[in-house]
């Protein structure tokens, strides 16, 4: 396995890990993407895992507040030009979903290099949604090598 391959690796190993630590518990208002959405938990704060301290970096996702899709959120400079650093959405160990946001393709900042993604419960948004049911499930997400959505019956 080359290098890129493997840091790649240890980079996307990193995001889950890093996920149920990254104050999951302390959830905020949802976003203003998410907030009249069925199942919108809210958000927490959220450090990537090649996280920069005391850095104001910038980024934009790549789907929205969309959980029926998986979205990848894109590292960038000021102007939207990427950098090569991303992560992608998530499913969480109790099944919620880990939503980027704001809206698609908008260039935003993340102080202290820290996001606020929003958390969904998949079941409520597919119901929501006039299903019967819903789970979290990962998938694909390219550049992303791993995200997650809801999937719906």
């Amino acid at each position: 396995m080359n290098i890129f391959k493997t840091l790649l690796l240890i980079s996307c190993l990193g995001l889950f890990f890093a996920l149920p630590a990254a104050g999951h518990g302390d959830i905020g208002q949802p976003s203003s993407g998410a907030k009249q959405m069925a199942g919108a938990k809210g958000t927490f704060a959220f450090k990537p895992a090649d996280w920069i301290a005391a850095k104001q970096t910038w980024w934009k996702d790549s789907d929205g507040v969309a959980p029926g899709v998986a979205g990848c959120h894109i590292g960038t400079d000021e102007h939207g030009v990427a950098n090569g650093r991303m992560f992608g959405e998530a499913c969480l160990p109790d099944g919620m979903l880990v939503e980027s946001n704001p809206g698609k393709d908008v260039v935003h900042v993340h102080g202290n290099d820290t996001g606020h993604p929003d958390t969904f419960d998949c079941n409520a948004w597919c119901v929501g949604e006039g299903n019967t049911t819903g789970r979290c499930e990962v998938a694909k997400a390219p550049p992303c090598e791993q995200s997650a959505r809801c999937v719906c019956r």
